[in-house]
């Protein structure tokens, strides 16, 4: 029989070096170390403990074996995450150092339908402890993972929001003035007509005068409607003005909005992540206890 490299291993060992048998429902295997030339049993648990965990027992229980693996009798290798109850469906191959051992696991016998089921209702109950166990640790370090990169996120945004501060303080203050000129400008406008009415001109002048500056107005807000495909609404076109100076002092600047916007996002996201791992019902704990850990 050969390896996976193509070349035939010093030994081919029969069967019965290795054996299997089945002890309080568990498999025990047996066999003999190479090194202290003593048999060993190991109870392993098929529904949990994997291949690769299996071997890593065996080699620390004998410290000569610098070599343990599993095959398939085709020649195939077996993957250390498989489970042990997998591995002793079929026939394998046990390989330590040099020496392969041919292995036939015994056929259990067929189980009824309600010991079946009593039996995946175990397999279940396993499982639920195995994460039950692990869930805490993982919670941790999943934890600790995001409030690294919260550090981090925040540490990247902590300039871009101080140059944001300071762009934006400067489009408020553009905007601002040009809500003032705009107000002085109607003002003047008001006072001009009103003089010219009544000091300078008649009424029956000025009637077409403030006819034609009434319909110059109706249609600077209708061109303002079809540039912008809004209605001229001061709230908004606040908004607008307020935007248009933003963008124009960021590009003067070099800030970069696209950036700071997927920043804040990923921000939001790492958050609500760590709010939804802290939550009661994840970590089991009264909700006191929560807040006083935050």
């Amino acid at each position: 029989w050969r390896g996976r490299e193509g070349a035939p291993y010093s030994t081919l060992v029969p069967s019965d070096e290795v054996t299997i048998n089945y002890r309080h429902g568990l498999p025990v295997i047996t066999l003999m170390l190479p090194t202290r030339s003593e048999r060993c049993q190991f109870t392993v648990k098929p529904v949990v403990t994997t291949v690769g965990a299996f071997l890593q027992d065996v080699q620390r229980e004998d410290k000569g074996i610098e070599r343990a693996e599993v095959f398939a009798t085709d020649g195939s290798k077996v993957s250390h995450a498989t489970l042990m109850e997998v591995l002793l469906m079929n026939d394998f191959k046990l390989v330590i150092n040099n020496t392969a051992y041919s292995v036939s696991p015994p056929v259990k016998d067929k189980l009824s339908s309600e010991h079946a089921t009593e039996m995946e209702d175990i397999k279940s109950l396993v499982h639920r402890l195995f994460v039950a166990l692990h869930l805490e640790d993982h919670q941790i370090r999943k934890e600790r993972e995001l409030l690294q990169k919260l550090d981090h996120l925040k540490g990247e945004l902590l300039p871009l929001e101080q140059m944001k501060a300071r762009i934006m303080d400067s489009a408020d203050a553009k905007t601002s003035r040009l809500l003032w000129v705009g107000l002085a400008l109607m003002s003047t406008q008001g006072g001009a007509l009103a003089w010219l009415t009544w000091w300078v001109y008649s009424w029956d002048i000025m009637e077409p005068v403030t006819y034609f500056i009434t319909y110059g107005s109706a249609m600077a807000f209708y061109a303002y409607f079809v540039l912008t495909k809004q209605d001229y609404i001061y709230p908004h076109a606040k908004d607008r003005q307020f935007l248009h100076y933003f963008y124009r002092k960021s590009k003067k600047q070099r800030f970069n909005v696209e950036r700071y916007n997927k920043l804040k996002d990923d921000l939001a996201e790492a958050e609500e992540s760590l709010r939804r791992l802290r939550q009661p019902l994840h970590l089991r704990l009264p909700i006191q206890e929560i807040n006083d850990k935050d």
